[in-house]
């Protein structure tokens, strides 16, 4: 289990915002057999890919499955108590992570009137918080460092702040205001977004007419040009990880995955990503550009329009094996623009694949977004097909109550007595240097 968690590189980070165990709302006129894959889809793609991979390897039956094997290499799960007969152990020096001098020394968790759980992820909450001082409204991703050690993620989450950084000056990018830490815990100051996920209207309405899907796409192509113009391959693109703010205007989040210093022509391999929305590339273990997030685009612009991914299947070997060898399958329902960017997006050979010549300019220029303004797009001068009617910061509408109703932990808003820290928690506040990090002041201007 520990090869194969070393292959994979890396547990799937949760999205900011994002509900884990929503209930599928029901939906008039479905078919029975919809309802089961569509509940069947909900249960699978909510687990990170690497929960999802434990989940098979630890049944039997699914780890003889031969293209299970083939695609994963998967070999003879441990004994619990032999995997955690060796913890691991602290950080050395030379294991430590330090982004530089940035910092912001006087901000501290006892500095927010933390209000709802809104989130819940595999390393901590996110809440909706009100800084004391400012009475803004910000979402705050508060994280364990204990349990980041444990998975050893500490260059991972130190990597989602950093392309963090970068992404301020773009609409269509969730924004870091700032970041800090106390001996126990991260806390990431982010943007707050609550018009809901992507995924939460789409599985209400089922699927979207094509202006509005076309709308979406839009800005979501936007928003990866931009990440792909700062060298960033995103890698995890699908509906949960796509917010509506509280007009209906994408925002795009969770870049736990993201690959920075990706040039035009550069490529890497680490396996991950959400099973449904895997580019043939990737599941055949080859070296992948950013055309994969091209891919994915194209697997969200299908789900927006025909309700689900192009190649699932309730059988995860089935699958792999549709997205590899399927051909794309389209129902006469969309125009023939449409038929046209999704066979462009999802063309197996990356080589062929719409965005490999000239990355976003190819998708910007297709007939499919003729009628979109793109200077007008950015600066949101486009009304969106949908809004949320959010009253305000406080409408929590588009969260789960399973979160929202949750108490706030006490351990949230206050930083542990310097006198109590035990030597694991001393041991996790060495790890993590140069994670604080103020704004110039300018930047949110």
């Amino acid at each position: 289990m520990g090869e194969m968690q070393g292959a994979l590189a890396r547990t799937r980070l949760e999205s900011l915002l994002r509900p884990r165990h929503k209930k599928r709302a029901e939906v008039q006129k479905r078919s029975e057999s919809f309802l089961l894959t569509g509940l069947a889809f909900m249960k699978q793609r909510r687990m990170g890919l690497n929960d999802f991979i434990q989940k098979i390897a630890n049944n039997s039956y699914a780890c003889k499955h031969s293209e299970v094997q083939s695609i994963l290499k998967i070999s003879q799960p441990q004994e619990p108590e032999l995997m955690n007969a060796n913890p691991s152990p602290p950080p050395s020096p030379s294991q430590q992570i330090n982004l530089g001098p940035s910092s912001n020394p006087h901000a501290k968790p006892s500095d927010f009137h933390f209000l709802k759980v809104i989130g819940k992820g595999s390393f901590g909450k996110v809440l909706l918080a009100r800084h004391k001082a400012e009475e803004a409204f910000y979402a705050v991703k508060v994280l364990q460092k204990k349990a980041i050690l444990k998975k050893k993620e500490e260059k991972h989450i130190m990597s989602e702040r950093n392309v963090l950084l970068k992404n301020v000056k773009h609409p269509f990018l969730v924004g870091l205001h700032f970041s800090f830490q106390t001996a126990d815990k991260l806390y990431f100051v982010l943007d707050y977004i609550n018009g809901g996920e992507l995924f939460y209207h789409l599985q209400r309405e089922r699927c979207f007419l094509e202006p509005r899907a076309r709308f979406y796409a839009a800005e979501i192509a936007s928003a990866l040009g931009y990440l792909h113009s700062l060298n960033i391959v995103y890698r995890d693109l699908k509906p949960e990880n796509i917010l509506l703010d509280s007009q209906g205007h994408i925002v795009l989040t969770d870049f736990g995955l993201c690959k920075e210093n990706i040039e035009h022509n550069g490529t890497t391999s680490t396996f991950c990503g959400t099973p449904e929305y895997l580019a043939p590339e990737v599941l055949h273990k080859q070296p992948y550009d950013r055309t994969v997030d091209w891919w994915c685009l194209g697997a969200v612009l299908y789900e927006m329009l025909y309700g689900l991914p192009p190649f699932y299947s309730r059988n995860t070997a089935e699958m792999y094996d549709n997205i590899l060898n399927k051909p794309l399958q389209l129902k006469p329902n969309i125009t023939n623009s449409a038929r046209h960017v999704l066979e462009g997006l999802l063309q197996k050979d990356r080589t062929k694949r719409l965005g490999a010549k000239d990355d976003f300019m190819e998708i910007k220029n297709h007939v499919f977004f003729s009628v979109i303004n793109w200077d007008d797009l950015i600066n949101k001068k486009i009304t969106p097909p949908f809004n949320p009617n959010v009253s305000g910061p406080s409408d929590l509408r588009h969260f789960d109550p399973e979160f929202t109703e949750e108490p706030v932990p006490n351990s949230i808003g206050r930083s542990p007595d310097s006198i109590l820290l035990t030597a694991s928690v001393k041991e996790a506040a060495e790890a993590f240097l140069g994670f604080s990090y103020a704004p110039p002041v300018d930047s949110f201007l």
